[in-house]
């Protein structure tokens, strides 16, 4: 099977890194010059440098011998057009796409060419019990007091939160981070984690404490889901 993952962020590399292990032919399309090279150095994979928004950039990658596309992107907009396009251009069989913020989870349907839509706090989800106690979650889950959020956010080298341990951070009251993810590893959440320019963080936030938790982070904004009562 040949396989295009658009994105090499975090979760783009890890799935071109599984599609490798199980013997596919993988090309990744980056549009950042910085994170290309480093996906390219890491072998067993085509690396073409461009946005997958743009069809002349498919075309470099040869969308039309393509098994699978896999919009793997940071940004909702870009997986539409991505998935779109692959099945207008390409008319690729299957196509894979990362809803980044489940409120846009409506769009990404057959209309706009997404065969599977994957919703990345949904999945992270599964990480809560591994990282704080069962109970303490079940219990801000619990909560009466305007409901909780689930928040992702990757850390860019100005963040506030950048060289400090989890457990010197001034988190609100309310908050939880609880997971960790830099690179295809996920740290213990101890407390004795250092964060670093990249790294991915998962956190349950009542709604009322997470602006005051997004200041103590900082970092660019991913998906944020609240649940439904």
């Amino acid at each position: 099977m040949r396989a295009m993952v658009a994105g090499a962020g975090v979760w783009g590399a890890y799935i071109a890194d599984h599609l490798l292990e199980e013997g596919h032919e993988v090309v990744v399309v980056e549009q950042d010059a910085a994170v290309a090279r480093r996906t390219r150095a890491a072998g067993g994979r085509r690396v073409v440098h461009g946005d997958a928004c743009e069809p002349s950039v498919l075309d470099r990658v040869g969308l039309q011998t393509v098994d699978i596309v896999v919009a793997a992107t940071g940004d909702d907009e870009d997986n539409l057009v991505i998935s779109l396009l692959s099945k207008r251009l390409g008319s690729v069989p299957r196509v894979v796409a990362r809803i980044n913020n489940p409120k846009n989870t409506w769009l990404f349907t057959a209309d706009w060419g997404v065969d599977t839509a994957v919703s990345a706090p949904a999945l992270l989800t599964r990480l809560l019990d591994t990282g704080v106690g069962v109970q303490d979650v079940v219990t801000m889950l619990r909560t009466d007091r305007g409901g909780v959020a689930l928040i992702e956010l990757t850390l860019d080298e100005d963040a506030a939160a950048i060289g400090r341990r989890l457990d010197a951070l001034d988190l609100p009251q309310g908050a939880i981070v609880v997971a960790v993810i830099r690179a295809d590893e996920v740290l213990p959440v101890d407390g004795r984690s250092v964060l670093a320019p990249g790294d991915e963080l998962l956190a349950v936030t009542t709604l009322a404490a997470e602006p005051a938790l997004r200041r103590a982070l900082g970092g660019a904004l991913g998906g944020s889901h609240t649940p439904s009562p």
